[in-house]
């Protein structure tokens, strides 16, 4: 199988560093979180896998029904996800995830069933599937 797409981003002083992707798009500082006591004012490692699986989930909703009659549109289309950084009990941690999906236009029940099928196609999803807990909750307007 091809590899469809691929890019290397070097991270250098672990969560006090900096992330930079090697074609300079991304090039931001980190910081550890005030809550679990660093300086904050910067992004951090769960942000920024909350927004690449936010971006990623919306984009398989997408894809699952661009050849169907229940075509979901970018704009009809909002995913926040939720990251929590967890202890494990063995001396490291563990992440949780929890996706909000509100589509615009599609009864609960088609919308749910799309959400599935997105679920077992998102790339994140499937990366993380049966390592990380992922909730999802759907909503209609």
């Amino acid at each position: 199988m091809s590899t469809l797409y691929s890019t290397k981003v070097t991270a250098i002083g672990g969560r006090s560093g900096t992330v930079r992707s090697e074609d300079g798009l991304l090039d931001l500082q980190l910081a550890l979180p005030a809550t679990l006591g660093g300086k904050g004012g910067a992004t951090n490692p769960e942000q920024l896998f909350a927004a690449g699986y936010a971006a990623c989930f919306e984009n398989a909703v997408i894809h699952v029904t661009r050849n169907k009659a229940t075509r979901v549109k970018d704009t009809d289309i909002l995913v926040v996800a939720e990251v929590g950084l967890q202890p494990n009990g063995s001396g490291g941690f563990v992440l949780s995830v929890a996706l909000d999906v509100a589509i615009t236009g599609l009864d609960q029940a088609t919308a749910e069933e799309i959400v599935q099928v997105a679920h077992a196609t998102c790339p994140y999803s499937n990366a993380v599937r049966g390592n990380i807990d992922v909730a999802i909750t759907v909503t209609t307007n």
